[in-house]
C-alpha cells in the first residue's frame, strides 16, 4: 500500500495497528483541552460519569479565554464551576489573563511531536505546527477522551501542499493560508490531513506555522501537521524542552491530492464578508472604509505579529476614525512585547489594549462593533455576527501588516505601498 503520511503514522502508533486512510481505529489520546465556552457541557458529562482524573497520557487542561475577564455574573458563575472542577479533579487550569488556549497549551509544554491531541474548540488544529495531529471536537467527545483516554477516528486522507519560492515584501503566512483557502473553498478539504512542505515553509517561523495550521479547519480539514525540522526543535528549546526528532511522512507516502503554490506569486490577501473562502487580492478591496481594526487572536496575536505591526507603526498614529484594538495571545507574549519595545510603540500609535484572550474575536465582550461597521481583523472567521453584532457588520480578514496599514489610512490598504 506504499508508505505512510504523518496522520497514518500517528494514528497507527496510538491505535497499535497498521492503519491507512479510510480505516476506523480506536486510538489513545495524549492530551485534551477545553475552554470556558465549551467546558460547562463537558463538566456535566464527566460528573455524570463519576469522573475523577483524566486518563489521557499527559492529562488535560481548561483555559478561561473566551470570556475573560468575565463580562457578566452568569459567566462568572461558569468560571467558578470550572475552577471548582479543575481543583477537585486535578485538571490543569489556565485562568483569566493567561491567554488564548491555542497559545497557552503549546507554551505549557504538555504536547509534543507525534502526539494525538483533541480539544473542545475548532481551532485545536493549530498544534499541527508542532509536528503532531490535533483536532477540534464537541464537548461530549472531549469528555469521552478524558474519561477513557481514547477515542475512535477515521484515518483521514492526506493532501500534500508544496509551497515553493519565497514570500514577498510584507506578505506572509496569513496570505499563504488565505491563498490556499481561496483555492480549496470552505469544504475543499473536509476531514483531510494537510501536510505543508516546500522551500517557503522551511523559512517560516513557528508563529507563522501556527497561523497556517490554525486555519486548515476553514477548508474543513481534520489535521494540519508540519514536518519536524530545526524550526520545531528551536521552538521547543525556547520553552525549555529538548526535542531532537519527530514524525515524518515516508518518501513513498500515498497522498490523495497534491497542491503546488509558488509563494513568489502570492500577494497580500483579504477574506471579504461573510465567508473565509471569499478571498481576494487586497488591491481589489483597497479604499473600503475601516471603522475598527483588530490585531490579535489565536491566528495572529503572537510576538512576531505584534513586532511586525510595531515596525510599521513606529512614529505614526492610526487614523482618527479607526478604533485599533490589540489583544496579545498570551501573558508571556505580552511580557516579551513589552521588553522588546513593540508594545510601547503600539500604545503610542493609539492602540486600545485588552487582556490576553479571545474577547473581540468571538464577540463575547471587548470590542463589539457598531451597527454597519467595517472591521479588518487578523482573526480566522468573518461570519455575520462573529464579533458580537449581527447588524450589517462586515468583517475583513487579513495579515497583521494589512490590518495595520488599513488602520493607519482609515481604509483597506495594501501594506506594500507604505
Amino acid at each position: 500500500m506504499g508508505g505512510k503520511t504523518i496522520a497514518e503514522k500517528v494514528l497507527s502508533d496510538r491505535s497499535t495497528s497498521d492503519c491507512h486512510a479510510g480505516d476506523i481505529v480506536v486510538a489513545a489520546v495524549d492530551y485534551c483541552m477545553a475552554q470556558d465556552g465549551t467546558s460547562k457541557l463537558m463538566i456535566e458529562e464527566l460528573e455524570n460519569l463519576g469522573f475523577e482524573r483524566a486518563r489521557t497520557k499527559s492529562g488535560m487542561a481548561v483555559v478561561l479565554d473566551h470570556s475573560a475577564p468575565s463580562p457578566s455574573a452568569e459567566v462568572s458563575r461558569i468560571h467558578g464551576e470550572i475552577r471548582r472542577f479543575s481543583k477537585e479533579c486535578e485538571v490543569e487550569l489556565h485562568d483569566v489573563g493567561e491567554g488564548v488556549c491555542h497559545q497557552v497549551i503549546p507554551e505549557s509544554g504538555k504536547i509534543r511531536p507525534g502526539d494525538l491531541v483533541v480539544g473542545a474548540d475548532s481551532h485545536t488544529c493549530t498544534y499541527g505546527a508542532l509536528n503532531l495531529c490535533s483536532t477540534g471536537l464537541g464537548s461530549a467527545d472531549v469528555a469521552a477522551a478524558a474519561f477513557t483516554g481514547k477515542l475512535w477516528f477515521r484515518v483521514p486522507e492526506t493532501y500534500r501542499v508544496n509551497i515553493s519560492g519565497s514570500v514577498g515584501e510584507r506578505t506572509g503566512p496569513k496570505d499563504l493560508i488565505l491563498t490556499l483557502i481561496g483555492m480549496m473553498g470552505a469544504d475543499g478539504a473536509t476531514y483531510k490531513s494537510i501536510e505543508f512542505v516546500g522551500d517557503a515553509i522551511r523559512t517560516i517561523g513557528m508563529d507563522g506555522r501556527m497561523t497556517m495550521a490554525n486555519m486548515v479547519v476553514e477548508m474543513g480539514a481534520k489535521f494540519g501537521p508540519f514536518q519536524f525540522d530545526d524550526v520545531t526543535a528551536d521552538w521547543y528549546d525556547s520553552i525549555g524542552m529538548k526535542i531532537d526528532n519527530g514524525v515524518e511522512s515516508d518518501a513513498d507516502a500515498v497522498y490523495e491530492r497534491e497542491v503546488d503554490i509558488d509563494a513568489s506569486d502570492v500577494v497580500p490577501k483579504v477574506a471579504a464578508p461573510h465567508r473565509v473562502d471569499n478571498v481576494r487580492d487586497v488591491a481589489d478591496c483597497e479604499g473600503i472604509e475601516v471603522n475598527q481594526a483588530f490585531l490579535g487572536t489565536c491566528t495572529n496575536g503572537r510576538l512576531s505579529d505584534l513586532m511586525s505591526a510595531a515596525k510599521i507603526l513606529k512614529g505614526k498614529r492610526v487614523h482618527e476614525n479607526v478604533r485599533f484594538i490589540v489583544a496579545p495571545a498570551s501573558r508571556r507574549i505580552l511580557a516579551e512585547a513589552v521588553r522588546s519595545g513593540a508594545f510601547g510603540t503600539l500604545i503610542e500609535s493609539g492602540a486600545i489594549v485588552v487582556a490576553p484572550g479571545c474577547g473581540p474575536c468571538v464577540g463575547t465582550h471587548a470590542g463589539v462593533p457598531s451597527d454597519g461597521d467595517n472591521v479588518i481583523s487578523t482573526a480566522n472567521r468573518n461570519f455575520m455576527g462573529r464579533m458580537g453584532n449581527n447588524s450589517n457588520v462586515s468583517i475583513y480578514l487579513a495579515s497583521p501588516e494589512t490590518v495595520v496599514a488599513s488602520a493607519l489610512n482609515g481604509h483597506i490598504t495594501d501594506p506594500r505601498g507604505l
